[in-house]
């Protein structure tokens, strides 16, 4: 499987993700703006809560995406914690991530694709079981088409004002569902 990398990537992103026993990350192609690269979407007290990581300037100069630098203009990494709080500090298993969770929105990390990387491996090797190898691609290689998620659904925490928000970040997931959520992303998994 040959994905892009991604800020607490969408449940689509992480179905492909799971169902592949190895997944090659793009480490040289060039950053896209207006992506899942440096953004996210969480389940917030009013609908769908869209979360951006700024970039250092410059970084819609085609920058190659293991040089796009995150910037710290902004108390971005509060803001986030902040609004990652108040969207699962209900849920039933924000306790049991929130100490680990919580460093990386206070450390601070240069390049968008390290944070990305290790908070990637966190969420998916290390909460969820994931049992694949990661590897990066060696020279740009052209997007496959990634398979088509089923729907995904569990409870989640605001579905009784907002209704069921499809395909969420996978951390809506782990909050909602646990260690479980890692049978949802398989093929046999409820759809």
């Amino acid at each position: 499987m040959h994905l892009s990398t991604a800020y607490l990537p969408p449940v689509s992103w992480c179905f492909n993700f799971w169902n592949a026993s190895a997944v090659e990350l793009e480490a040289c192609e060039h950053y896209q703006k207006g992506s899942w690269r440096n953004r996210c979407q969480i389940a917030g007290p009013n609908g769908p809560q869209l979360l951006s990581i700024p970039l250092v300037k410059g970084k819609h100069n085609q920058l190659p995406i293991r040089e796009v630098r995150i910037a710290y203009d902004e108390p971005w990494q509060r803001q986030h914690w902040r609004s990652i709080k108040t969207a699962y500090g209900n849920a039933p298993f924000f306790e049991h991530y929130t100490e680990e969770l919580q460093p990386f929105y206070e450390k601070r990390f240069d390049f968008l694709f390290d944070f990305n990387l290790e908070l990637m491996e966190w969420l998916l090797i290390k909460k969820m079981n994931w049992q694949g190898k990661i590897q990066f691609t060696k020279e740009f290689e052209h997007s496959i088409p990634l398979a088509v998620a089923p729907s995904i659904r569990y409870p989640q925490v605001f579905e009784e004002k907002n209704g069921f928000l499809p395909d969420l970040s996978v951390l809506d997931l782990l909050m909602c569902a646990g260690k479980s959520g890692n049978r949802l992303l398989t093929h046999t998994g409820s759809t």
